[in-house]
């Protein structure tokens, strides 16, 4: 909205305008966001900043583990357990998600975020001290609860600090901290145990985390009020108990326990009991974890299982391709992270590519179809490796693999907020996610058991009538790869064909799951997607992250990105056309910021939003020609004409980001939602004040 008249804050007069947190006189209307004039641009920064420090902390452990395995392993024994390491950290961090967002809700989440950082830097620091295997899982439980706030709480925070116009920008940032940890993560782990210490894994987030710790403390001023919640406790408990059961039985079962133990079976009980219980407890929820109605949703149903299939085989195989690598080819640690940047940078190509795809055709059904099947071929391909394949070999079908998953993981997130209502959006995401989440858990835990399984078997055979060195047994091979190094040259081959075996038979194993995902896919029913579903987030499409977000949230975030790309001339032509204006659309866009901020520099302006200048100045030449705004010096300020003719394309914005909702904007839609839009339309840009140069 301009100011009201053509003098006092209209003027650029010089008198508190243009400094680092004015407001350029303008009143601030409460819009339902945070005050944009609450901080200076510069404490902004600084609390954005350590919140990227937490998240990328807590993502970077999700990947950052998986090169130092192999070493760990040798130093703590314990092969047949190595998948634990990674199983507790995902199932802490999943089971977590629903308690942090609503807690943060409700009591506020600046000091959650604090806590959640104590407890990931203590489940840290108990990891770097770990002396055995049993210490580090349980370390590892620690350090993940901590792990799932700290990504929870630092995207929510972000709507606290800046309104819903800007949300999506900032949003970004940490949508990329994601893809930027899925590449250094294999990386730094390899470095740390190459030159330093495995140990330094975990202690490289001490540092990292008090500086965090302290910028959050000293700088971050959140000034939304906390928000009341009836948390479903009992429902979160139960979800988290079916989930570790599952893992449990299936990572024990036919290793540590007989599948027909009565260890098994009492787990199973204990499953299929709480699982019960969970159906009964969210019937009656007020905010349920799982509302039982979204079991309703054919495309949400299929979803969910595509996505848990599809955690399942990337994080499966992101566990134990270190361990192929470094024992099987016996390349360092470093390397073997190298090894993985195919996979990954595979995998953001083609997650990448599909979303500027969808967002131009619409058409989102053929690449689950066409992902699913790639990621299976993947998995096959892969599952034909051995001891003399080719570093050539082994990134194509790296690449393979990541590019089918790719293809995968944003698609059903969007195709499942296509599906569901509007009060539904911000859980059926979640779900969605959690289901990723646990796939992810499941896949590193059914692996472990299928490769420890077929390795105890293939050292038998190998090593049956083999005279082997003092204390080394084919059992001790199992639990521990340090005796590999010490055989004779002939039997350390056998050996390394057998742990080769091994690994690929576990691709192999995966593919049929796959084929059902593949199938599944086939069944989903493709609608055409509504506009605000078009602009996925990173980190709701990069597992194994969960994510806990609000409709009001989920859809903020979108709207807002989808805004942020406003400077498009056939949405600003929309605008236009639909305000019954014939002005260029680099004039709407330069008018509506003229009247948001009641003046502007176009020069500046042009500069700051990285535009040509000569399009701007085209722009600003045919504003005055109409007599829509007028000079004083360099400065651009509007006419009263050129304030009618704002507000109705201010109107015809808000018609097309309405546009954008499909039949979510309907006579029945909440406030929440028609106040989002009308925030989104006439909010100022705060930015811009910020940024504009002192007159004088």
């Amino acid at each position: 909205m301009a100011a009201e008249s053509s003098t006092g804050a209209d003027r650029p007069d010089g008198d508190g305008i243009g400094t680092g947190d004015s407001t350029g006189g303008h009143d601030h209307r409460d819009h339902g966001g945070p005050d944009p004039g609450a901080q200076t641009r510069g404490t902004l920064y600084l609390s954005l900043g350590a919140l990227l420090l937490g998240l990328f902390l807590a993502a970077l452990d999700q990947t950052i583990v998986a090169t130092a395995l192999p070493t760990i392993v040798s130093d703590l024994g314990g092969l047949d357990h190595l998948s634990w390491v990674v199983t507790a950290y995902l199932l802490a961090a999943t089971a977590g998600t629903p308690l942090w967002g609503k807690l943060g809700d409700q009591y506020g989440r600046k000091k959650l975020f604090q806590l959640a950082i104590v407890i990931f830097l203590i489940g840290s620091a108990l990891c770097g001290q770990a002396q055995n295997m049993p210490e580090l899982i349980a370390f590892r439980f620690v350090q993940g609860l901590g792990g799932g706030g700290l990504i929870v709480l630092s995207m929510a925070i972000v709507g606290d600090l800046v309104p819903p116009r800007d949300r999506g920008r900032y949003q970004g940032l940490f949508g990329a901290t994601f893809g930027a940890t899925s590449v250094l993560g294999p990386l730094l782990g390899g470095l740390f145990v190459d030159n330093l210490s495995w140990r330094w894994v975990f202690y490289v987030n001490l540092p990292v985390g008090v500086v965090a710790l302290g910028v959050i403390a000293a700088f971050l001023h959140i000034p939304v009020p906390p928000r009341r919640h009836r948390i479903d406790y009992a429902g979160t408990f139960l979800i988290a108990v079916v989930a570790a059961s599952l893992v449990v039985a299936t990572s024990l079962g036919g290793t540590t326990w007989d599948w027909g133990s009565w260890q098994i079976a009492v787990v199973a009980i204990i499953g299929a009991v709480c699982l019960v219980a969970f159906v009964a407890v969210e019937r009656r929820a007020a905010e349920p974890v799982l509302p039982p109605e979204l079991a309703s949703v054919r495309t949400f149903v299929l979803c969910c299982l595509i996505a848990f299939v599809i955690g399942w085989a990337m994080f499966g195989a992101f566990t134990y391709l270190p361990t192929f690598l470094q024992v099987v080819h016996g390349v360092s640690p470093t390397l073997s992270g190298v090894h993985l940047l195919p996979l990954v940078f595979g995998l953001l190509l083609t997650s990448t590519l599909s979303g500027q795809l969808i967002s131009h055709t619409g058409r989102w059904k053929v690449y689950p179809v066409i992902g699913t099947a790639v990621t299976a071929v993947g998995l096959l391909l892969m599952s034909t490796l051995d001891r003399h394949s080719g570093n050539l070999e082994m990134s194509v079908w790296f690449a393979v693999f990541g590019m089918g998953i790719g293809l995968v993981l944003q698609v059903i997130v969007l195709a499942v907020q296509n599906a569901v209502p509007y009060r539904q959006l911000g859980v059926a995401t979640s779900g969605v996610t959690f289901f990723r989440s646990i796939g992810s858990a499941f896949g590193v835990a059914i692996f472990g058991t299928i490769f420890t399984n077929h390795l105890t078997h293939n050292l038998d055979d190998a090593l049956r009538g083999v005279r082997l060195p003092p204390g080394v047994t084919p059992g001790s091979l199992t639990r521990d790869q340090q005796g590999v190094a010490r055989l004779p040259e002939g039997v350390r081959t056998r050996v390394l064909g057998s742990y080769s075996d091994a690994i690929t038979d576990v691709f192999l194993y995966a593919v049929p799951v796959l084929v059902v995902a593949h199938v599944l896919a086939w069944l989903l029913r493709e609608e055409p997607l509504r506009g605000s579903v078009q602009a996925p987030d990173a980190s709701e499409t990069l597992p194994p992250n969960p994510v806990e977000r609000s409709s009001g949230d989920e859809c903020a975030r979108a709207l807002s990105l989808l805004g942020s790309r406003a400077g498009r001339r056939d949405l600003y032509g929309r605008i236009a056309g639909r305000a019954g204006q014939d002005l260029l659309p680099a004039s709407c866009w330069l008018l509506l910021r003229v009247d948001e901020s009641g003046w502007v520099d176009p020069e500046h302006l042009a500069e700051r939003a990285s535009l040509p200048l000569g399009a701007v100045s085209d722009a600003a030449r045919q504003l005055e020609e109409r007599h829509l705004t007028w000079r004083d010096g360099t400065f651009l300020i509007t006419t009263e004409r050129g304030r009618a003719v704002a507000a109705g394309l201010a109107r015809a914005r808000e018609e097309e980001l309405a546009a954008l909702l499909g039949d979510w904007w309907n006579a029945d839609r909440p406030r929440d939602l028609t106040d989002l839009v009308v925030q989104l339309s006439a909010e100022r840009g705060h930015e811009a004040r910020w940024e504009q140069p002192r007159k004088g």
